[in-house]
Parts: C-alpha cells; sequence; structure tokens
C-alpha cells in the first residue's frame, strides 16, 4: 500500500493526453481486506487481499470512454491510454458529458475532520476469529437455535485519489470494520433464519459479538411457525431495519439521472409535497466516522449539506454533472463512480427526521396490521411508484405481537405511501442512512 496514487493518477492523464484525450480524470485505489469465516465453532475460511488498481476516463469532444486495470507499468498506462481514446471515437456522442469548470472544483477540505481512518493497528486474523467465534457461541446459546451458519468478521482499509486535466487533485482514507451473524432455528421445513450485523470505520464503536450473535439468534427463534393473515388493507409498519429501504425508493426517484431519463415518478416534482409537513429528509456528507462521508465527489466537486425534503416539499434531486446539465440545474455535489464506470448521482449520508414515539407506542396505536422486519423481491414502477415487496414480520392486535408472520406480500402506491408515514424515535445515528421505524396507513396485504 506504499504507492503514490497521486503520482499514479497524474502517469495517467499524461499518458491520456499523448494518446490524444481532451480532457481525462483518473481514479486510483490501493487497499488491503482480511475477512474470517467461523461455523460449528471452526475456522471454515480466512482470505487477505492487497491490491493497487486504477480507472481511467477520457473525453474526445463529447464522446467519452472508461477503461480500468492493475498493470502499473508505464507501457501498460500508455496502452489503456490508447484503448480507451480508441474506444471514445467511436462511442455516441453526448453533449452533457464533460468535466467540471474549474471554478466548481472544490478547492479546499478537512479529511481529518471526517475521522474515516481507525488509529489502530490492522486487526490478526486470529482477534477477527476470536469475534466471530464469541458471536456463534452467544447464537447459540439462546434456545431454540438448531444450528448456525456462517459467522464472518473482516476487516478492510483503502486510499483513494482522484486526479483530472481541469487541475483538481485529491485523495483520501478510511478504514472499515464488521461483523455478521446468521442463526438457524425449527428442522426441515420449518426452518428458519436470520441474522445481525454492525460495520463500522473504527473498532472501538463496534457493538459486541456477544450482542450481534444474541440479537441474530432472537430474531431467528422469533420467525418460528409463521402464519399468514386473511387479505386486506392494513397499516404497516416498517421496522428500522428495513424502514431505510422504503426513503431508499424515495432517494430512488430523486436521482437526477433517473429523472432526466424521464424513469422516476418526482420528475417535474420540485416545490411539491412529497412527506407530511412535519418531516425533512437531508443530507451530512461530512458526519465523523460514517460509512457514506467523504471530503468532495467523484469529479472533485465539494460535498456539502443540503435538504433533499424541506418540511415535506422536494427542493433537491441528487445530481452529477451530466445529469445537472440535463435538467439545467445546478450539480449538488454527488457523483459516484467505480474504476470501470462513468460518473452517476448517488446520495451520501441520509437522515429522516425521527419522531416523538417509540416503536412500542406506534404499534399501539397501529392496533391490528403487520410490523414487517424483513422484505425480499422487489416490483416498483419507477414511472408510477406502483410497490409491491414480498414481506414477513410479526402480526399486530390490540398493539400487541401475536405471531410471526411470512409469505405475504404488501402492496400500494409510493407517492400515497410515503405522504403517510409516522416515524418513530428509534433509528441508529451511526448508519448512512438514520431512518427511524415507519407507520404507513392503508396497504394491501396479500395473505391467506
Amino acid at each position: 500500500m506504499s504507492q503514490d496514487l497521486s503520482a499514479l493518477t497524474d502517469a495517467l492523464l499524461a499518458a491520456a493526453r499523448r494518446a490524444g484525450a481532451d480532457e481525462a480524470d483518473a481514479l486510483a485505489r490501493s487497499g488491503a481486506a482480511l475477512g474470517i469465516d467461523v461455523r460449528g465453532g471452526a475456522l471454515e475460511h480466512a482470505e487477505r487481499s492487497e491490491a493497487t488498481e486504477i480507472g481511467l476516463r477520457v473525453l474526445v469532444g463529447h464522446r467519452s470512454a472508461t477503461v480500468s486495470g492493475s498493470d502499473l507499468r508505464e507501457g501498460s498506462l500508455d496502452a489503456m491510454a490508447d484503448r480507451a481514446v480508441a474506444m471514445a471515437k467511436v462511442a455516441p456522442e453526448d453533449p452533457h458529458a464533460g468535466l467540471a469548470d474549474p471554478d466548481q472544483l472544490a478547492q479546499s477540505w478537512d479529511a481529518e475532520a471526517l475521522d474515516l481512518v481507525d488509529p489502530g493497528a490492522e486487526p490478526s486474523p486470529s482477534e477477527l476469529e476470536e469475534d466471530a467465534r464469541r458471536a456463534e457461541a452467544a447464537a447459540r446459546a439462546v434456545p431454540g437455535i438448531t444450528q448456525m451458519d456462517t459467522t464472518s468478521a473482516s476487516y478492510s482499509s483503502s486510499r483513494m485519489h482522484f486526479a483530472a486535466t481541469n487541475g483538481f487533485s485529491g485523495g483520501y482514507s478510511r478504514t472499515g470494520r464488521s461483523l455478521a451473524c446468521v442463526a438457524i432455528a425449527g428442522e426441515g421445513t420449518a426452518m428458519e433464519r436470520d441474522h445481525d450485523s454492525d460495520s463500522r470505520t473504527h473498532a472501538a464503536d463496534m457493538r459486541s459479538p456477544e450482542d450481534i450473535g444474541r440479537i441474530a439468534a432472537e430474531r431467528t427463534v422469533e420467525r418460528l411457525n409463521p402464519r399468514r393473515p386473511k387479505t386486506g388493507a392494513y397499516p404497516v409498519i416498517f421496522h428500522e431495519r428495513v424502514a431505510a429501504s422504503l426513503i431508499g425508493h424515495l432517494l430512488s426517484a430523486a436521482n437526477g439521472s433517473a429523472v432526466a431519463r424521464g424513469a422516476s415518478w418526482l420528475r417535474g416534482k420540485l416545490g411539491e409535497a412529497v412527506l407530511p409537513d412535519h418531516l425533512s429528509l437531508t443530507e451530512d456528507p461530512h458526519r465523523p466516522r460514517v460509512m457514506g462521508s467523504r471530503p468532495f465527489d467523484a469529479e472533485g466537486l465539494p460535498t456539502a449539506q443540503r435538504r433533499i425534503v424541506a418540511n415535506g416539499i422536494l427542493e433537491s434531486f441528487t445530481l452529477d454533472l451530466a445529469s445537472a446539465r440535463k435538467l439545467n440545474l445546478a450539480p449538488t455535489g454527488n457523483a459516484s463512480r467505480g474504476l470501470s464506470s462513468a460518473p452517476s448521482p448517488s446520495p451520501w449520508n441520509v437522515m429522516l427526521t425521527q419522531g416523538g414515539q417509540t416503536l412500542g407506542q406506534l404499534m399501539e396505536e397501529m392496533g391490528t396490521g403487520l410490523l414487517v422486519t424483513s422484505m425480499i423481491g422487489a416490483t416498483i414502477n419507477p414511472n408510477t411508484g406502483d410497490y409491491s415487496r414480498g414481506a414477513s414480520g410479526m402480526w399486530i392486535e390490540n398493539g400487541q405481537p401475536q405471531y410471526p408472520v411470512s409469505g405475504v406480500t404488501i402492496a400500494g402506491s409510493l407517492p400515497d405511501m410515503l405522504k403517510t408515514i409516522t416515524p418513530a424515535n428509534d433509528a441508529r445515528p451511526w448508519l448512512s442512512r438514520v431512518v427511524p421505524s415507519l407507520r404507513v396507513e392503508g396497504l394491501t396485504l396479500a395473505g391467506d
């Protein structure tokens, strides 16, 4: 991981210029990852990887192409640039493609203030194995657990550097630590499974392995002997575990690329109500120790706090340069890209206004309905917002859990659903999507 990434991106840009590119940007990433899997009290798999990889985007007029690789020799960089320029020359023309103007670029930032790098030493394989063993042992100790699926512990560290021919050059680092446990209860066709996990930038912030294992097991046991309620229209509570997916559909509809293609039910809705008037959805890419934080985006634009929805009103789409140009709007500093892909819009850390009630109080107010704790599949019409997903969870009557539910489908209209949401106060503040449990009125449940 000692490679000079700044020098590497400079060399890529020089190669692109020699190959005939009018403009170019380059991304270099270097990192190491260590992963441990434990099953049945024994080490099942251990893996470590280290790599430095590069990506180059070139523009010839308004035609562009992106290539990537891991061969860092000078001759390979020239061949890579030649290939990219040749591809760009036969690519379709896009009048909106292009780098940022110099006055749009981030001029200064404080990556250290984001605190994305754990100052501690990289954990040893035996440390990660011990974490996984402790989580598995805690899960096995819960009555009703019959066997364990894989329990995984991992660590990663990475550096990135981005540079472009418009003069931008910058980079930053981050680390990550995670632990995930999957428990199984029941036998044969009555078998159920569930999980718990935690991921942080700093190991000191991680929940204990015992806590993760116990909760994974308790969730699994709660799923035993599920039933299907009668088909009908009911209120539904999306548990905090899955509530972010509902807000995720709103974020997808507010993605500038989808809006520009006309594939979003939010097209033309700026300035209109999309949530209840007491709720706001905000973005803050500068939250310390959060996975989604970053000092600048993948086009060199500064990242900043913004309001996506303010007091129920849609104020902003999520925009990179190309989608902003297509929509004749200002970019929002939300470009994301992979080594082999062009930039595209992506939200960073988002937070929905929390409510004043606990999950239990939401259930009491609901009376009868479904508490959703797990979802599978998705049928979302991007143009209309028609919504249908498979779900499982707990049936609630008189405000109290009655029996587990599995194999049902919930359906409704996303625009209507979002305008009726009532939040609890149970969001986890360390996540990149801070969304509490959400009650939604009048969904159609397909059961028995």
